[in-house]
């Protein structure tokens, strides 16, 4: 049986209690409205089953209350719902291109600095190896450990604070 205009317009006076109905079932206008539509959806896709001469606003109460009941159940086995607004700031993700530029640019400074100044500041500064440590691991002495540690790390200040090559050891002395 196909709706007609006068059943059509008969389903549509029932709207504002059906939307009533539905926001104290829900407690949410935009919950609500949801239901209301797929109330509707329900009840035009099966008027074929409502029975003449019976109460249409019963039936579609009906189709409401059953509707909330199937959409309860989905929700419970999808657990707790929160509203974006309510954790949109734990969603963002802060920007880190400065953190990438920051990393590209002390990988270049490092790479430019010497070989020996590469290697004391990867045993002494990445790895945590003690000046006595690293001078044991390279065979040289603790007091040129420190020198080249402090001459390094002053050369790697340099390259990225200026961009440009850090200043090498004069060619005369031992670094």
């Amino acid at each position: 049986m196909l709706m007609n205009e006068r059943q059509a317009a008969a389903i549509e006076a029932q709207i504002p209690s059906l939307r009533r109905y539905a926001r104290a079932l829900t407690g949410s206008v935009d919950r609500a409205d949801d239901l209301v539509q797929d109330c509707l959806e329900r009840a035009i896709a099966r008027f074929a089953q409502f029975q003449p001469g019976t109460d249409l606003r019963a039936w579609l109460f009906t189709i409401l209350h059953n509707v909330n009941c199937d959409q309860g159940r989905r929700r419970s086995r999808r657990g707790p719902e929160i509203p974006l607004e309510d954790c949109d700031h734990q969603l963002r993700i802060p920007p880190r291109q400065n953190q990438r530029l920051e990393l590209r640019d002390f990988a270049r400074a490092f790479r430019s600095l010497s070989t020996d100044h590469q290697r004391i500041l990867l045993l002494a500064g990445v790895e945590g190896f003690s000046c006595e440590e690293t001078a044991r691991i390279l065979g040289v002495a603790v007091g040129t450990v420190k020198s080249r540690l402090s001459r390094a790390r002053e050369n790697l200040r340099l390259a990225q604070t200026r961009g440009d090559r850090p200043q090498q050891a004069s060619v005369g002395r031992a670094a």
